[in-house]
């Protein structure tokens, strides 16, 4: 029997995951510089808020057909070739800005392309963790994965208010190059191209797939979707995951107005959201120890609560610095409940169907999503930054409560049974968990 190799001397695990990092430092550095610069030439809060929509949206309408064509396509060919797309968009977004020809339609339409690109990463880069991580070792491999994600966070926003203050065009060259690093680390991982155990599958030697026996994209989709709504309990969390994405994603926006309100600069406001990255990782740090505390469900109510009053808390009139202080609390618990649904997911759901099934539960999470930047725009323009902020609080905490009235979301657990089932409490029937 072979010996496990740990996972700091898995060089294609890591070699995916530096690429994802820097791939992802490079966008929570526009994270910041988009609505800035936005409001700075259009002293739109509105306008800042549809960028962004349009963005989710784009997001949202390929993320089905791209989880199709994953498990369809040469992965590893797809992972390349999307990155450098959205490295050459990240590049004529600098040049616009550089000679000051950039206009709105310019946002939306760049900020499409780099949607659409993102659509086609994702999903790659999920089946590429179960290709290349023993399954002993998907629970440390996603809270890695989920350490990035917040490390990026916390040190991103900073970063790109610092570039902004230096130039505008300085956090979207930096990202340019981001991207190009991550395209070279993502070449080094050699993603599998295809499942190891996919059958009735040939491979041709241009590394291109057929599948003879496969249906058209829509049997495809409509496979995964049935898959998803045989799960109860697994619907009842989607729908709150959904609310919350809805109403969390409105939050950006109003924070930046408020910050802006209370005289803090650009390189303020991006420290201030500095304080999601460190709840954020420090949470990665205990996934493993919180993530035993409760079963998905109940965490997810636990998640809501906090979420919806650390909100509410950032409204308190004690500065611009202030904020900092429940944006840590609000991301502490989530890194948690990620890591647990996604080492669920990566066991339950065939590597075959991963592609489709992840642009599934990616688009029921996110169906209300676009909808956020909108609503948190249009709020901060009617009523301020802060008002914006007590509202979308209230409305989460709201949303827990309604939401601990399901007995099928309390008893949920995702645990695996010597069955192969996964179970969700007692008397409830089987269901599996969505990310």
């Amino acid at each position: 029997m072979t010996d496990i190799v740990p996972l700091r001397r898995n060089v294609r695990f890591q070699s995916l995951w530096i690429g994802s990092a820097v791939s992802e430092l490079g966008s929570e550095l526009t994270r910041l510089a988009m609505p800035l610069l936005v409001l700075a030439l259009t002293g739109s809060p509105g306008l800042a808020g549809v960028v962004a929509g349009a963005r989710t949206v784009a997001f949202l309408l390929v993320q089905m057909p791209a989880g199709v064509w994953v498990d369809r396509w040469d992965r590893r060919r797809t992972l390349i070739s999307a990155q450098g797309l959205q490295a050459v968009v990240s590049a004529l977004l600098a040049a616009l800005v550089l000679t000051d020809q950039v206009q709105i339609w310019h946002f939306v339409t760049l900020a499409v392309l780099d949607a659409l690109c993102a659509a086609f990463i994702e999903p790659v880069l999920g089946t590429a963790i179960r290709g290349i991580v023993p399954t002993s070792q998907l629970h440390s491999a996603y809270a890695q994965e989920e350490s990035r994600t917040h490390a990026a966070g916390l040190v991103g926003p900073p970063l790109g208010g610092l570039l902004y203050s230096l130039g505008r065009a300085v956090p979207f060259v930096v990202d340019t190059i981001t991207f190009l690093a991550a395209t070279i680390f993502y070449a080094l991982a050699k993603v599998p191209r295809r499942p190891a155990n996919q059958s009735q599958t040939s491979a041709r030697e241009d590394g291109q797939e057929r599948h003879p026996n496969r249906g058209g994209m829509r049997r495809e989709a409509v496979e995964a979707i049935t898959w998803l709504w045989r799960r109860r309990g697994l619907r009842e969390v989607t729908a709150a995951v959904m609310v919350l994405n809805l109403l969390g994603g409105a939050f950006l926006i109003p924070l930046i107005v408020l910050v802006g309100e209370r005289g803090g600069s650009a390189l303020t406001t991006g420290t201030v959201l500095a304080g999601l990255g460190i709840g954020g990782l420090a949470g990665a740090l205990l996934s493993g120890r919180i993530g035993k505390l409760l079963p998905p469900g109940r965490l997810l109510l636990v998640v809501l609560t906090v979420f919806g009053a650390a909100l509410a808390a950032t409204a308190l009139p004690w500065g611009a610095w202030w904020p900092m202080v429940p944006l840590v609390f609000i991301t502490l618990s989530t890194p948690s409940l990620n890591v647990v649904l996604n080492v669920v997911i990566a066991r339950m759901v065939p590597e075959e169907m991963l592609g489709r099934m992840g642009a599934v539960l990616s688009m029921g999470s996110m169906a209300l999503k676009p909808f956020g930047p909108v609503l948190g725009g249009a709020l901060a323009a009617a009523l301020g930054g802060a008002t914006a902020l007590v509202i979308l609080g209230g409305l989460i905490g709201m949303t827990a409560a309604i939401a601990s009235l399901s007995r099928e979301l309390r008893s949920f657990t995702g645990e695996v049974t010597p069955a192969g089932r996964d179970a969700v409490g007692p008397g409830a029937h089987p269901g599996q968990v969505p990310e």
